[in-house]
């Protein structure tokens, strides 16, 4: 796995504006991504990033760069840990719930639709999302919005802004390093 993909899928999570991102990519060996993302991690932990692989099958990996530090304040909104709570996890421990949702993705049961809660999603439109069967939003971006149009609307040209700059950069030459905001 390159560090390609994380400029090209996780830049506001690199940048400190969000709290995680996922994407799938290629994986015919699960030795080599094994590797790849300890090298990252070695790189991107002390900077405050993990990078996961939350599920590997048939030939792709669904990995999950997040900032837990990030994480354990989003899990402390009312709402997204009752909708955790209601799924099972233990939002007061965001390391269990991670583990939990990869568990969750691990099965073969329905898609774990609270993922949107690691990834910055406002909890009333995950919520709004999981209640209305992905139907009825009023718009739709890196999520559907259910609830305030407008902010997540600035949200989304905010991400897509950083990942246009973030880009320019990485093929400029930074390494992940420095465009990797510590914290």
């Amino acid at each position: 796995m390159s560090e390609d993909l994380l400029i090209r899928h996780c830049s506001p999570t690199l940048a400190g504006i969000k709290t995680g991102n996922l994407f799938s990519c290629a994986c015919s060996s699960r030795e080599e991504l094994t590797k790849d993302l300890c090298r990252l991690n070695r790189k991107l932990v002390p900077r405050g990033i993990r990078v996961l692989p939350l599920r590997v099958r048939k030939g792709r990996a669904l990995i999950y760069a997040y900032r837990p530090n990030a994480l354990e304040i989003d899990l402390t909104n009312l709402r997204a840990r009752e909708l955790l709570a209601a799924y099972g996890y233990t939002p007061e421990k965001p390391d269990c719930c991670v583990v939990q949702l990869m568990r969750r993705l691990q099965s073969a049961g329905e898609f774990p639709h609270e993922i949107g809660l690691f990834l910055s999603y406002p909890p009333e439109d995950v919520l709004g999302f999981i209640c209305n069967g992905a139907c009825n939003h009023k718009c739709v971006g890196c999520w559907k919005v259910y609830g305030d149009e407008q902010t997540a609307r600035n949200i989304f040209e905010k991400y897509e802004m950083c990942s246009k700059i973030y880009s320019r950069q990485w093929q400029q030459g930074k390494s992940i390093e420095q465009l990797t905001v510590a914290g």
